[in-house]
């Protein structure tokens, strides 16, 4: 492994994230509207419906982790699954807008979402598997970066081919996937030789060691990862019925709204990154942590007039705050741009922490601890904030105060954490 950090070969590694986030945001944004539209499903069923990849995700993608960390190939133990998960993927996913009768659309959907599941972990932990510890949160930051690109190409890009025709925002996806998939095969060589255990402990003995380690390091990082997560999880799910409810939005100028936390995401990925790697991971993840959660009380606290107050004009992203009106960015939108920038704070040195919580034996196992803890707050996150907003008469500013408490939670156990600083490596 290289002693400084290789760019062209992290942006080229960015394009297997980048495929999978086209896959997620055309699935996100079209599947729903097929299952309301095409088969009339009722809209508790569309809930259920698209937590399903929650759940495959949270039964697959860890053990395939481990897995990953065992398998011995000529072509490494990531890219088999990569170049058998990716073919299939794209061809599912081409085939569910021409699905014509529920059972062939489920039969689509649920290949997609198992095959999916199948290579995600394996391409995220190929970053650590060949880059230096020192270096992996600017890696995430590139790889990240190249997710949010393919994010945002699902939802504009998409956006423009479903008015021609609803198949080709699925067709463009399969197509990126199968591009995505040749460019890490071609380009990304994995390492020759792994570290290898005397014994390779599986996912479950890997969780049961990080619950018995008396430091409780990894307990913490992987309880904080799963509490700011659910935090997160009120604001994204909710923010369009918040925005109706009680800003008085329509539901597109609430998504577009929205967006600017995601667009800044993207843009703050690579500086998080070598922050992280200037100042240390948990400074910066607790920075991050402390603007989210001010940015939040700040939100709830401001009158909803006061929230559409017009900044500056901003195309793409702003709102007309008036019928005809140019695009402005609002203090609302402003407050959303730094709780893009501390997601990406948080998000972008949380996976390098995990890994570097182990040697090079277990990335792969500890990956899919990552995105067991992640997936579970996935599952959970939705459930419990809508009991909330439920409990509170169908009050959607109560979201901007909860998360701001689980934020906290996750903040305290952070600064419990000891371990998963970049190491040295001779």
């Amino acid at each position: 492994m290289s002693s400084r950090l290789n760019y062209g070969k992290t942006f080229l590694l960015g394009f297997g994230f980048f495929g999978v986030s086209v896959i997620w945001g055309v699935y996100n944004a079209f599947v729903p509207i097929f299952l309301s539209e095409k088969f009339d499903v009722a809209p508790a069923l569309i809930g259920f419906f698209m937590t399903l990849d929650n759940i495959a995700a949270l039964f697959i993608q860890p053990p395939v982790g481990a897995w990953s960390d065992r398998l011995r190939t000529p072509l490494g133990r990531r890219i088999p699954f990569i170049i058998i998960g990716a073919p299939l993927t794209a061809l599912a996913f081409g085939l569910i807008p021409i699905a014509s009768i529920i059972p062939l659309f489920v039969a689509c959907t649920s290949t997609t979402l198992l095959s999916a599941a199948l290579w995600r972990t394996p391409v995220v932990a190929l970053m650590p598997d060949i880059t230096p510890s020192a270096f992996r949160s600017q890696a995430n930051g590139i790889i990240n970066f190249m997710g949010g690109i393919g994010s945002i190409i699902a939802l504009q890009t998409g956006g423009m081919l479903y008015k021609m025709s609803p198949n080709f925002p699925f067709w463009m996806g399969s197509a990126l996937v199968l591009l995505a998939a040749l460019v890490v095969y071609l380009f990304i060589e994995e390492p020759k030789e792994y570290e290898q255990a005397e014994r390779q402990p599986g996912l479950l003995e890997s969780l049961r060691e990080v619950f018995a380690d008396a430091e409780k390091s990894g307990l913490r990082l992987l309880l904080a990862i799963f509490f700011w997560f659910v935090g997160y999880s009120a604001v994204e799910t909710f923010f369009t019925l918040y925005a109706k409810n009680r800003l008085g939005l329509d539901v597109g100028d609430g998504a577009t709204l929205l967006s600017v936390l995601p667009l800044f995401f993207v843009l703050s990925a690579i500086p998080a990154g070598f922050l992280g790697s200037r100042i240390g991971r948990r400074v910066t993840i607790a920075i991050g942590l402390i603007m989210l959660i001010i940015m939040l009380i700040l939100v709830y606290i401001t009158p909803a007039e006061a929230l559409l107050t017009g900044i500056a004009p901003l195309p793409l992203v702003g709102i007309p705050l008036v019928e005809g009106g140019a695009r402005m960015l609002t203090l609302a939108g402003v407050l959303l741009i730094f709780g893009g920038i501390g997601w990406a704070f948080v998000n972008i040195n949380s996976l390098p922490m995990v890994v570097d919580l182990t040697g090079a034996a277990r990335i792969g196992t500890f990956t899919g601890l990552y995105y067991l803890f992640s997936t579970l707050s996935a599952i959970a996150g939705p459930n419990l904030n809508g009991w909330a907003v439920q409990l509170a008469s169908n009050n959607y500013n109560v979201i901007m105060i909860i998360s701001p408490v689980f934020m906290a939670i996750a903040l305290w156990l952070m600064l419990g954490v000891r371990r998963g600083e970049a190491r040295v490596e001779g």
